[in-house]
C-alpha cells in the first residue's frame, strides 16, 4: 500500500581538537553486540537458518464465489464456497474467518479508533456511511453418494472476525466446505483500499476484502484473529479461486486472474485488438476514449456475467465501470513465458503523460523485478484508475487516478512491487507491516534506478532529510504494529527506514552480490509461505556469513540512533610526519562502520572504511592516520551513507595558520 512520501572508521585530526568533549555517550557495546539475539526457539518448522523446516506446512483455503454488482444501490451479493484444507497437525474444533467489511459498521472498533480531530486515511468518525457484511446464512456443505447436502453451521460474529463452530473437529489433511451467502453496501472511501469514484462517464468501482476470508491457522500463533482497524493490513492462505461478477452490460470488468469467458463479454473488435496486444511490446488500445460513450463497445444490453480463474493466490479483486478506457501489452518474462499489462482508466485520466503510460510502467516494472528477484507468477497485470491512493492485490492493484508522470510510475511501480511481499511472501502484514511495505520501498529504489535510464530518479535526493524523518523525535519501532503506531509514523517506520536500511545493508555493509543472493534465496525459500522476522534474520546473516544481530536489533528491533563525533585529533609525537592520530566518539546507542576521509595541505585525499567492529569494545576509537604533512580537513561519511543524526560534530578543519 502506498504513503505519500560501512565497516570501519578511520578520522585524522591535526591538533587537540574536540567537537563533543562535552557530551557524555550513552553507547553500550554488550548491549548492541549481544550474544543471545536470535531466539533459540527452532523446530521442525522452522530452521536455524532461516529457511522452513522439513515438517512446516501452511493450510490451503480455495474459493468460489459469484456475486452481482448492483450499480443503482452500489451493493453487492454474493455467495461463496470455501474449501478449507487442514494440514496442521492439530484437530479443529472451529474455525475463524475475516469480515472486513464490518470495519465500515458505525459500531466496530476500527469506526471508535477513527481520530475526532482530523480525517483519517483509513476513515471518518463522523462518517454516516452503514456498512457492513449481512451475513443471510452459513451451511456445512456435504457430499453423500454423490449428493450435496447443506446443514446450518453455528456461527458467530465478533466486529471484523466470525467463528464457525464445526460438529465435528477438523482432522489432518481433512477437507470442510463452508456456503456462506451474503451481501453489503460498497463504502465509497473503503479505508483507501476499496472505493468508487465518480467520473463523467459513470461509476469506477475498485471491489476488495468483498468476500469472508478465511483467517490463517498457523505454527506462530494458531488462529490469527486480530481485528480489521484500518491501518493493519492482511494475513492469509493461499489457494484457488474460481469467481463470476455479474454486472450491468455497458461495463468493462476486471479482475485478478485470467477472464474465462472472453467471447461472451467482449465484442469481436475488443478480442481482435487484445491478441494483438498478447503479441506487442507497445501499448495497443483495446477500447478508446471515444469509443467509451459508444454503446457498440459493449456486445449487449442488460447484464453479463465475466468469470475468472487463480491459482495459488491468496485473494483477488476486481473492478468494473462504464467509464473505462482500456489498454494492453505483451509482458516477457526471462523464461520465455508470456504475460499481459492492462490499464484500465477514465477520459479525464487521459493525455499529458498521464494513465496513457500506465501499461508501459506495469510492463517495465515487471520485467524487472522478475529478472532481477523471482519470476511474476500471474498470466495478468491489471492497473486500476479509481479514488485509491494505492492498493495491491493479486494480478490487480487500484491506483489513484489523477496520478500522471512521476508519481504514477511511483505509486504503479509500488504497488505491482507487492506481488513479491506479501503475495508471494505471505508474511503477516497484521502484525508486521515493514515486511511487505519496508522490503518494496527497497525494491522499488532499485526498480526506479533502471526504468527508462533513471528517467524518475530523484537526483536532488537529500540523505540528511531522510535521517531527520525516519529518526525524528517522534520516530517508533520499525517492529510496531502497524494499528499501534501513530498514523503519521507509519511511513518512517514501515516503509522508508526498513527500506533504507536494506538498501544501506546491499550497498555498504554485505555489498550487493552477497546481499542480492541472500534476498533472492529469501524468496525462493519462502515463497507461498508465512515466514516470520526472524526467518529473515536468520536468512540473510546465514546465506551472507554475517552476524547482523548487532543491524537487526539497532535499526528494527530497537529505535536506536547513530551520532559519531570526531573529538581529537592531533599528530604522532607532535610530528606530522609521522602520521596522526583521529579520536571518534560513538555518542548513541547504534553503531555503523566508520568511513573517515580527509585531506593534507598539499591537496592529498583518502577515505578510510573501517568495519562496525572497532566499537565491539567501547564508545571510543582511536585511528591512525599514515600521513607524511600536515592535514587540512577530516570528515566522518562524507557522503552522508550512514544516519548520523548530527552532522555539526562530523567535520574538522585545520586552524587557519
Amino acid at each position: 500500500m502506498k504513503i505519500k512520501f560501512i565497516f570501519y572508521f578511520s578520522f585524522i585530526f591535526i591538533s587537540s581538537f574536540s567537537f563533543a568533549q562535552n557530551e557524555k555517550s550513552v553507547y553500550d557495546q554488550h548491549d548492541l553486540f549481544t550474544p543471545n539475539f536470535y531466539p533459540s526457539s527452532v523446530n521442525e518448522y522452522r530452521a536455524a537458518d532461516g529457511e522452513p523446516g522439513p515438517m512446516y506446512w501452511t493450510n490451503k483455503a480455495s474459493y468460489k464465489i459469484n456475486a452481482t454488482l448492483d450499480a443503482v444501490h452500489d451493493a453487492i451479493t454474493g455467495s461463496v464456497i470455501i474449501s478449507y484444507t487442514n494440514n496442521s497437525p492439530q484437530q479443529l474444533p472451529f474455525l475463524w474467518l475475516y469480515l472486513d467489511q464490518n470495519l465500515f459498521n458505525l459500531s466496530s472498533r476500527g469506526q471508535a479508533k477513527f481520530p475526532a480531530n482530523r480525517r483519517s486515511r483509513y476513515g471518518d468518525v463522523n462518517s454516516t456511511f452503514e456498512g457492513g457484511f449481512n451475513i443471510k446464512s452459513v451451511k456445512l456443505l456435504s457430499t453423500e453418494k454423490g449428493k450435496i447436502s447443506s446443514s446450518n453451521v453455528f456461527n458467530l460474529v465478533s466486529d471484523t472476525r466470525m467463528q464457525i463452530r464445526l460438529p465435528k473437529p477438523l482432522a489432518h489433511e481433512k477437507t470442510v466446505e463452508i456456503k456462506i451467502d451474503y451481501s453489503y453496501n460498497i463504502p465509497k472511501d473503503g479505508s483507501d483500499r476499496t472505493g468508487i469514484l465518480d467520473t463523467k462517464n459513470g461509476k469506477i468501482y475498485a471491489i476488495a476484502q468483498w468476500y469472508p476470508r478465511m483467517c490463517v491457522y498457523d505454527d506462530i500463533e494458531g488462529w490469527n484473529t486480530l481485528p480489521y482497524l484500518g491501518a493493519g493490513e492482511f494475513y492469509l492462505d493461499y489457494g484457488d479461486f474460481d469467481y463470476s461478477i455479474t454486472a450491468p452490460a455497458d461495463m468493462i470488468v476486471v479482475g485478478s486472474g485470467d477472464l474465462q469467458n472472453p467471447n461472451e463479454v467482449l465484442t469481436s473488435t475488443e478480442l481482435k485488438r487484445l491478441a494483438q496486444a498478447k503479441k506487442s511490446d507497445k501499448t495497443v488500445v483495446i477500447r478508446s476514449a471515444e469509443e467509451v460513450s459508444d454503446p457498440s463497445s459493449r456486445p449487449r444490453n442488460g447484464n453479463l456475467t465475466w468469470h475468472f480463474k487463480m491459482k495459488n493466490t491468496r485473494d483477488v479483486s476486481w473492478a468494473a465501470s462504464t467509464a473505462f478506457i482500456w489498454d494492453a501489452a505483451r509482458i516477457n518474462f526471462p523464461s520465455g513465458r508470456k504475460g499481459l499489462a492492462q490499464s484500465v482508466y477514465p477520459v479525464e485520466a487521459n493525455g499529458n503523460n498521464a494513465w496513457e503510460r500506465s501499461t508501459e510502467y506495469i510492463k517495465a516494472a515487471l520485467e524487472g523485478y522478475s529478472k532481477r528477484w523471482f519470476e511474476f507468477p500471474y498470466d495478468n497485470a491489471t492497473n486500476v484508475a479509481c479514488n485509491i491512493n494505492g492498493m495491491e492485490y493479486p494480478g490487480i492493484v487500484f491506483c489513484n487516478a489523477k496520478s500522471k508522470g512521476q508519481r504514477l510510475w511511483g505509486v504503479t511501480d509500488h504497488e505491482f512491487g507487492h506481488t513479491w511481499f506479501p503475495m508471494i511472501v505471505g508474511s503477516n502484514e497484521r502484525k508486521f507491516g515493514w515486511m511487505d511495505e519496508g522490503f518494496n520501498t527497497f525494491i522499488n529504489g532499485i526498480s526506479t534506478k533502471d526504468f527508462n535510464n533513471g528517467e524518475y530518479v530523484n537526483k536532488r535526493r537529500n540523505p540528511e532529510n531522510l535521517y531527520k524523518y525516519i529518526f525524528n523525535d517522534k520516530s517508533e519501532t520499525v517492529m510496531s504494529e502497524p494499528d499501534a503506531l501513530q498514523e503519521a509514523n507509519i511511513g518512517a517506520a514501515l516503509y522508508y527506514k526498513p527500506g533504507y536500511a536494506l538498501d544501506l545493508l546491499r550497498n555498504d555493509i554485505l555489498g550487493k552480490e552477497r546481499f542480492d543472493y541472500a534476498f533472492q534465496l529469501y524468496i525462493k525459500r519462502w515463497a507461498y509461505k508465512h515466514p516470520t522476522s526472524w526467518d529473515f534474520f536468520r536468512t540473510i546473516g546465514n546465506v551472507s556469513g554475517e552476524d547482523l544481530g548487532w543491524f537487526w536489533k539497532g535499526m528494527f528491533i530497537k529505535n536506536y540512533k547513530l551520532d559519531q563525533a570526531i573529538t581529537d585529533v592531533k599528530y604522532v609525537n607532535d610530528d606530522s610526519s609521522q602520521g596522526a592520530l583521529v579520536t571518534v566518539e560513538n555518542l548513541d546507542k547504534m553503531a555503523m562502520p566508520l568511513y573517515l576521509q580527509y585531506e593534507t595541505e598539499s591537496g592529498t585525499s583518502d577515505t578510510l572504511k573501517i568495519p562496525v567492529e572497532v566499537w565491539q569494545n567501547g564508545p571510543t576509537w582511536i585511528q591512525k592516520l599514515k600521513t607524511k604533512e600536515k592535514l587540512k580537513s577530516v570528515t566522518i561519511d562524507p557522503d552522508h551513507v550512514f544516519p548520523d543524526i548530527n552532522l555539526g560534530n562530523n567535520t574538522w578543519k585545520a586552524p587557519n595558520p
